[in-house]
């Protein structure tokens, strides 16, 4: 009797464990989310949309210039200007925008919310971005057919958003027929063969969708990086990690800059006799920050024609120069004065856009970039009220961009990844 009852306590243990083994993958897919509650999760998407947005805004009137141009006509930027400039394809839709306005950064994030709404939540993958790409990119094509010649003023229109997809779609295409050799050859084409930010431009609305797990971000952008070349990929992939580390820092910079050394799961820093490029990048931003903000600058009198209001900023600037790439959106480059605004002006989101803004170079790039991350590691409550509202207002009332609809429809995306 004793050896039954041995047996069967050994048996009903057995039954036990397993039915509660069954119970883990359910256990795990009805998990929370992330560290953060649904209040905060929202206020971090919004942050990053309209932190990017202000970015994006900041730089618009000024993109690609030099610092001369920059002081000449605007002095030193510390808010949302006007902009007279042309319209461009990768640049504003709209002549005369007023401030607030923005170019191709917002427009990026705006498609990528609109992609990753589509989808099945972690069932994102390199083929169906493409195939998105390719139905946005012929949907604006079709519009061209109904215009007559004479139409000048919509065919320019239309012009702008065929153009603005057009090396984008050549790549999609040849990845959609799965041909390699069709694909590296487009690949290769991409603007020129030239390293560009291409994931750089959607790679924080990635990461925003795992908070506090910056090695899933990682490797989510990594496999949407398909129109990036080498080292791109790694930076653009880093730049999902560290929004998605933002979310989550509490105020602690380390937690963010950490991604840069402790997420590699493609193995970049063996790489041999290269080791991580993107990482060295973070070195030369550090010691460019260290060096411009060595106690000897302080009583260092600049030229009195410099609009420039300290010797720091000018002498990190200076250093900045010295590491320029042949292309102002090389996506080294952009990672370079990203890293160096932020960790320069110790994370102070108004400050450090303020900083890239006045750089020139990329500066919508770049200010949108750190500007969604920096809006996520604050959230949308910290930011600067007044510029958050002036473009929020702009870009739906010139552009027929609603961004609060934008940072909803994100929310609700997530939202449905975890149920």
């Amino acid at each position: 009797m004793k050896k039954f009852n041995l047996i069967f306590f050994v048996f009903l243990g057995l039954i036990l464990l397993s039915c509660e083994q069954s119970k883990k993958p359910v256990e795990e897919a009805l998990s929370p989310v992330s560290p953060i509650n649904q209040a905060e999760l929202s206020d971090k998407i919004k942050g990053l949309l309209v932190g990017s947005a202000i970015g994006d805004a900041m730089g618009a009137p000024t993109e690609m210039w030099s610092r001369r141009d920059i002081q000449h006509t605007y002095g030193w930027v510390n808010g949302l200007d006007s902009m007279v400039r042309e319209v461009s394809p990768e640049g504003i839709w709209l002549a005369n925008l007023p401030g607030g306005g923005t170019t191709d950064d917002t427009r990026w994030k705006s498609l990528m919310v609109d992609y990753l709404a589509k989808i099945d939540g972690n069932k994102l993958d390199a083929a169906s971005f493409a195939e998105h790409i390719i139905q946005v990119y012929e949907a604006y094509f079709s519009g061209l057919k109904a215009l007559k010649p004479e139409q000048t003023s919509a065919l320019e229109k239309v012009n702008l958003k065929v153009l603005w997809l057009q090396e984008w779609y050549k790549v999609s295409l040849a990845y959609r027929q799965n041909s390699l050799e069709d694909y590296h050859k487009a690949l290769g084409k991409f603007y020129g063969g030239e390293m560009v930010c291409a994931g750089l431009l959607y790679s924080q609305a990635i990461g925003i969708m795992y908070p506090g797990r910056a090695e899933e971000a990682y490797k989510k952008a990594f496999e949407l990086s398909i129109f990036d070349l080498g080292l791109a990929k790694d930076i653009g992939s880093l730049s999902a990690a560290m929004t998605a580390a933002a979310m989550t820092a509490n105020g602690d910079q380390n937690k963010v800059l950490d991604v840069l050394r402790e997420v590699d799961p493609e193995g970049y820093f063996s790489s041999r006799l290269v080791g991580r490029s993107s990482y060295r990048v973070l070195e030369l931003a550090r010691a460019i920050v260290a060096e411009a903000k060595d106690s000897t600058l302080v009583e260092k009198k600049l030229p009195k024609e410099s609009k420039i209001p300290k010797a720091s900023i000018q002498r990190a600037y200076e250093l900045l120069d010295q590491n320029q790439q042949d292309m102002p959106f090389h996506a080294a480059e952009i990672h370079l004065q990203v890293l160096t605004a932020m960790l320069f002006n110790d994370f102070k989101f108004a400050e450090t856009l303020i900083f890239l803004t006045n750089y020139g170079r990329d500066n919508d790039t770049t200010a949108a970039i750190a500007g969604a991350i920096l809006g996520a590691y604050h959230g949308y409550e910290k930011l600067p009220k007044t510029m958050s509202e002036k473009v929020l207002k702009v870009n739906k009332s010139h552009l027929g961009i609603d961004i609060k609809k934008i940072s909803e429809k994100h929310y609700k995306t997530i939202q449905s990844m975890h149920k």
